[in-house]
């Protein structure tokens, strides 16, 4: 028995969206749970009492610079690009409470460097990232909701990840060396270093016989304020002295449908818009060091099924890249940049037992 296209549909769009309690759109700090869902071995949805792991792998290769949504050219030219290399592999173990009724933990383990273009030094850092714990509701029972659903969580942010990784580098300077021990830049730091609350949402529904739309997405709202990790001394702009703890969101959409003649196969393409607002949700502070932005991009997907085990893998292509101006911009009439990736790789596998 083929699985039918809306249950691959919903197992889609509460697996694919990017990682993690950690991820990141290059020097951007994006990083949103991978919504591992309910996969089948073709009988529908995961069953209450029964578990489902997922194991999930982010690449990117961030370098190019935007002001705004403006390309910074030059930076290539004069060889002061920073380039961030992340990969990141998120655990995610889900467990089915009732038909409607699901709870996962989210646990990403960061791999990540960071240099500048001309400069020997490569910054890395590696670790535990920041775990999320979500419960989430079909608002329809999924055993009679075969033309569409939606899906509504709610979930805890967890500080588990290290937000103050530190690398020594040594410099030579007309013959003097000089040695340095300081944290790596927030964008690869494993951890975010605050706490906050998780809202994700899910929805599909068929259009017509092979056809199905679907939506998905989260916003991490965090308790604000800066994590206490010094990144400079600056008397004249001291609200970047210390790196902000900065509210982060993903939304996806697209059009799944079977590939011919291939059992079990099925093909996705949609956009993807993640990134980092200037001002957190909850205004408690928005001081700090962040660079917000988002980046829209476009892809395709392929998903396939068997013996119980769901494969998927997608590349995404950055279509448009803007590094809003962040709080301490705006006080400091000031406008940073940011590295951009222009390619995104996902890749999960997901089982049940």
């Amino acid at each position: 028995m083929t699985l039918k296209l809306h249950h691959i549909a919903a197992i889609f769009i509460l697996m694919l969206s990017a990682t993690a309690a950690a991820h990141g759109q290059g020097c951007i700090l994006a990083r949103s749970p991978e919504q591992s869902g309910l996969p089948t071995d073709q009988g529908g949805v995961l069953q209450p009492g029964h578990f489902q792991i997922s194991i999930g792998e982010r690449h990117q290769f961030s370098y190019q610079h935007y002001v705004g949504d403006v390309y910074q050219e030059y930076r290539t030219q004069q060889g002061t690009e920073v380039q961030n290399r992340i990969n990141l592999v998120t655990y995610a173990l889900t467990y089915q409470v009732t038909p409607r009724i699901s709870v996962e933990v989210d646990a990403p383990w960061l791999f990540a460097s960071r240099k500048q273009q001309s400069s020997p030094i490569e910054y890395q850092a590696t670790g535990l990232g920041d775990t999320i714990v979500t419960v989430s509701s079909w608002l329809r029972n999924p055993e009679h909701a075969s033309l569409w659903n939606a899906s509504i969580g709610l979930g805890g942010y967890f500080p588990t990840g290290n937000d103050d990784v530190k690398n020594t580098s040594s410099t030579t300077t007309n013959g003097v060396t000089t040695t340095t021990t300081a944290p790596v830049d927030y964008s690869i730091q494993p951890g975010t270093g605050g706490w906050g609350g998780v809202l994700t949402w899910s929805a599909y529904g068929r259009i017509g016989h092979d056809l199905t739309f679907y939506t998905d997405g989260d916003y991490i709202a965090m308790n604000g304020g800066t994590d206490g990790v010094q990144r400079a001394t600056s008397t004249t702009t001291p609200l970047n002295n210390y790196n902000s703890i900065a509210d982060q969101y993903l939304l996806e959409a697209g059009l799944a449908f079977p590939v011919t003649h291939v059992k079990n196969l099925t093909a996705t393409v949609g956009p993807r818009w993640e990134g980092v607002p200037a001002y957190n949700l909850f205004p408690v502070s928005n001081d700090g060091f962040r660079r917000p932005g988002y980046a829209v991009s476009f892809g395709p997907g392929l998903e396939y099924t068997i013996h119980g085990n769901i494969l998927d893998a997608g590349i995404y292509k950055a279509v448009r890249r803007d590094r809003t101006g962040s709080y301490p911009d705006s006080v400091y009439n000031a406008h940073g940049d940011a590295a951009f990736a222009q390619y995104v790789w996902l890749a999960s596998i997901t089982h049940r037992f």
